[in-house]
């Protein structure tokens, strides 16, 4: 039997270790639980930053034209009377995580003059504040709606506050079965600037 000296020597002993015990596990608990819970946030936050972090149609060469190529109509659909037309630009669009397929990103205006099968486009935005211009036949020229700029076949601005005139595209012709396709490299630029600035 153990005297009553070395029995409250135990108990004094066993006091004082039990907490340190319990509080040094705890700490434990909750230095793992957070190193556990860690790890899969920031697996979550990279997959969902990711692709904010890459480009949008396209890679980084630098030699790359802007835009890309879009079928817009038939070369039968743009009659060589001298007449701009404007057709709307159909092509996927994709932002950081969604594809929209088939949807109306712009417009253009497509104009081929008597006896040439080569075609002219402009993108049918103004370049001051990015209203769609509308053409003016009996004037002969593009005429925007919201500031009143106005811009002459070869798409100079002769009045209004544009600061550029409206933004040229390359074209091209491609054959299809017995027709031929105009195709256009679209490009939506910054409004509001001297300079061209293509929007990526």
């Amino acid at each position: 039997m153990a005297r009553p000296n070395q029995a409250a020597a135990d108990l004094s002993t066993s006091d004082g270790n039990e907490p340190r015990r319990g509080f040094l596990g705890k700490v434990a608990a909750v230095v793992i639980g957070g190193l556990i819970t860690l790890f899969p946030a920031a697996a979550g936050l990279f997959t969902f930053a990711d692709p904010l972090s890459r480009r949008v149609g396209g890679d980084d060469d630098p030699n790359e034209q802007p835009g890309r190529l879009v079928r817009i109509t038939s070369l039968a659909a743009v009659p060589d009377d001298g007449v701009p037309r404007q057709f709307p630009v159909i092509a996927d669009r994709q932002d950081a995580w969604n594809l929209f397929p088939d949807e109306a990103i712009g417009a253009v205006y497509l104009r081929r003059a008597p006896g040439k099968e080569q075609i002219e486009a402009f993108n049918a935005t103004c370049p001051h504040a990015g209203c769609f211009v509308n053409f003016d036949r009996k004037r002969n020229v593009y005429q925007c709606p919201c500031h009143d700029s106005s811009f002459n076949l070869e798409g100079q601005c002769e009045h209004g506050p544009s600061p550029r005139a409206l933004d040229a595209l390359t074209t091209e012709l491609r054959a299809a079965g017995d027709e031929q396709e105009v195709w256009v490299r679209y490009v939506d630029y910054y409004a509001g600037k001297k300079e061209q600035i293509a929007k990526t």
